[in-house]
C-alpha cells in the first residue's frame, strides 16, 4: 500500500471512534476527544503499525485497532502538550488547541480518556491474546515514567538551564524515540514476527525517532506557520534546549541524513521487503512541515 492508502484506511477507521449521540451524557467529552484525533496529521505511528505487520508476515486488517490505539496515545501526548500548564500553545495542526475550544478542564480529560482507550483498542484486536499483551506491554513501556511521560518530566526540569548533548539526547528519546520505537515493535507483534525482527524494527524506530525530533527543531527555526500548523520560533523564544541551538543546522541535516542511512540499512538484516519504509524514513527527513 502507498503512503496515502494507509492514511486512508486509518482514518477511516478513526472516523468511527466515540461517535458522538446527543443522548450520551459525556458527548462534549466525545467531541473534545474526536476533535483533536480527526484533526489530519501524517498517521507515521500507525502508519508504522501497518506496515512492519505486513513484512513481518502478519495481516493488517487485524492490526487496524492495534494502530487507532496508538494514535489515540499520541493525540492524548499532543492535547496534554498543548496546554497552559505545559507549553501554552494555541494552535495544532493548523487549528485551535483542544483546550481553546473545549477549555482546560475537558481537554485535559479528553487526554486521559483517549490514553485509556488506547489500550482498549488494542486489548479488543481480534488477534492471539499473546499478541494483544503484548502490543499493550510495547505501549505502556513506551509512554510511562521511563518513556515518554518521563521524558516529559525531564524536559521541564531543563527549562532555565543549558542542558548537555547527553540529557538533551535522554529527553529526546523518551519524548519523541521512544513512541515510534514502539509503533515498529508493535507491528511486528501483532504479526508474531521474529525477535530478529522486533530488534531490527527497534532500531529503526530509534533512529527515525532521533532523526524526527532534529528535523523538528530545524522547522521550527526555518519553517512558516503556515507550513507547520503551528507558532513557529516558540523554542527560542523560550529558550527551550534544541538540537538547533546546539548543534546548528549544518550539524542537525548531516546527522538527519546519518542517521536515515543507518534505519534503511538495519531493516535487510531482518526482512525481504523495505522499499515503503525506507521511502518513508526519506521523507521523514525531507519534510517541511
Amino acid at each position: 500500500m502507498t503512503q496515502n492508502e494507509y492514511k486512508e484506511k486509518i482514518d477511516r477507521a478513526l472516523e468511527d471512534c466515540f461517535a458522538v449521540d446527543d443522548a450520551l451524557p459525556v458527548k462534549g467529552l466525545a467531541e473534545a476527544m474526536r476533535y483533536s484525533l480527526l484533526a489530519g496529521g501524517k498517521r507515521i505511528r500507525p502508519m508504522l503499525v501497518l506496515e512492519f505487520c505486513r513484512i513481518a508476515g502478519g495481516d493488517i486488517d487485524l492490526a487496524v485497532p492495534v494502530a487507532c490505539g496508538i494514535e489515540m496515545l499520541h493525540t492524548y501526548s499532543l492535547i496534554h502538550d498543548d496546554l497552559p500548564c505545559m507549553d501554552n500553545d494555541e494552535l495544532r495542526r493548523g487549528r485551535p488547541t483542544n483546550h481553546t475550544v473545549y477549555g482546560e478542564c475537558t481537554a485535559t480529560l479528553a487526554g486521559d480518556a483517549l490514553q485509556a482507550e488506547a489500550f482498549a483498542s488494542i486489548l479488543h484486536a481480534d488477534l492471539p491474546a499473546s499478541r494483544r499483551v503484548l502490543c499493550a506491554e510495547c505501549l505502556a513501556d513506551a509512554v510511562g515514567m521511563d518513556g515518554m511521560c518521563g521524558g516529559q518530566y525531564l524536559d521541564m526540569l531543563g527549562d532555565g538551564r543549558i542542558l548537555s548533548e547527553n540529557e538533551l539526547n535522554d529527553i529526546v528519546t523518551r519524548k519523541t524515540g521512544d513512541l515510534l520505537i514502539a509503533a515498529c515493535r508493535m507491528g511486528v507483534a501483532a504479526a508474531g514476527g521474529s525477535q530478529k525482527q522486533m530488534e531490527a524494527a527497534a532500531y529503526y524506530g530509534a533512529y527515525i525517532g532521533y532523526a524526527f525530533q532534529l528535523v523538528d527543531d530545524m522547522l521550527d527555526v526555518l519553517s512558516t506557520e503556515e507550513q507547520l500548523g503551528k507558532p513557529i520560533g516558540s523554542d527560542a523564544e523560550e529558550q527551550k534546549n534544541t538540537f538547533m541551538a546546539l548543534l546548528g543546522e549544518a550539524e542537525c541535516r548531516r546527522r538527519v541524513k546519518t542517521l536515515t542511512d543507518q534505519a534503511k540499512a538495519i531493516l535487510q538484516s531482518s526482512f525481504d521487503d523495505t522499499a515503503f519504509l525506507c521511502e518513508l524514513a526519506d521523507m521523514l527527513a525531507e519534510r517541511m512541515n
